[in-house]
């Protein structure tokens, strides 16, 4: 008996697999759907599948799933794969930038403390220095607000064993944030800020995709003010971890923030004497 291919489609009018190429980072491609066209920035695992990060030629960023054949590489229909991980060649390093210790356990807890102004601060410290706090055993706390930082700084008792290294939000001449700064600051205690009404700015805004951290008038909400700006929903939780989610490394941070967490660090584990 003659045997039909199942297929009915004329060989001629098949599609042929598209070739897989691996989307390594500054591959310059075109997405077909949209036309979008930028340089790979990263790929990810998500539950929906792996996607891929393209930054255009004016700084924008765009995440496209995976597909196949949904691609364009200098004018031909490719499939964007995974790249293979490479045996590293070089000393591995920590999101802040450090020099990586593979295998290092974390040191018991130091007497000094860092302390920042709020949860989110904490979670953004922790995302890009964790790795070396651990390792130099400072615990990061946050406060509910500097005008508690006074009372917070008598109770901790600070000395050339416990010192304290605090990070304050919008720490410009003149505030009430510097005159609080003021009158904590002292031989064992450093107080250190960045010019952001808020962390969220301190993040770059290229790595969260937009063109700028909006400016919100005076006397609104400015976390809402935010996110009505942006047209995102009034939700400054959720808010809050889109932004965090797009932070890999120091490189999505201002250097404002990043000398300042620096410092503080070094200031709270500098040897005593």
């Amino acid at each position: 008996m003659r045997q039909y291919d199942p297929d009915l489609t004329p060989p001629w009018k098949r599609q042929r697999p598209a070739p897989e190429v691996p989307a390594e980072p500054d591959l310059v491609v075109e997405e077909v759907t949209t036309g979008f066209c930028g340089a790979v920035i990263r790929c990810e695992k998500t539950a929906q599948g792996p996607t891929v990060t393209l930054e255009d030629r004016f700084g924008k960023h765009r995440v496209f799933p995976m597909e196949p054949r949904g691609f364009l590489l200098e004018g031909r229909v490719v499939t964007l794969v995974r790249p293979r991980a490479a045996a590293p060649s070089a000393p591995q390093r920590t999101a802040s930038g450090s020099i990586a210790v593979p295998g290092a356990r974390a040191r018991v807890a130091r007497a000094g403390r860092v302390y920042v102004e709020g949860r989110h601060d904490a979670e953004l410290v922790e995302r890009v220095w964790g790795d070396d706090l651990r390792i130099e055993g400072v615990v990061v706390e946050y406060l509910e607000g500097v005008d508690d930082l006074p009372a917070i700084v008598d109770d901790f008792s600070p000395g050339p064993d416990a010192r304290l290294g605090v990070l304050v939000d919008h720490l410009v001449t003149g505030s009430k944030e510097s005159r609080i700064a003021g009158q904590v600051t002292g031989e064992h205690v450093l107080v250190l800020g960045h010019p952001y009404i808020d962390i969220w700015e301190a993040v770059k805004p290229s790595s969260v995709g937009i063109r700028a951290w909006p400016t919100v008038p005076h006397g609104q909400d400015w976390k809402k003010g935010v996110c009505r700006a942006l047209g995102w929903p009034e939700n400054t939780g959720a808010a809050w971890q889109r932004i965090l989610s797009s932070v890999h490394s120091y490189k999505d941070l201002q250097p404002e923030l990043l000398g300042r967490v620096e410092e503080l660090i070094d200031f709270v584990t500098a040897p005593q004497g």
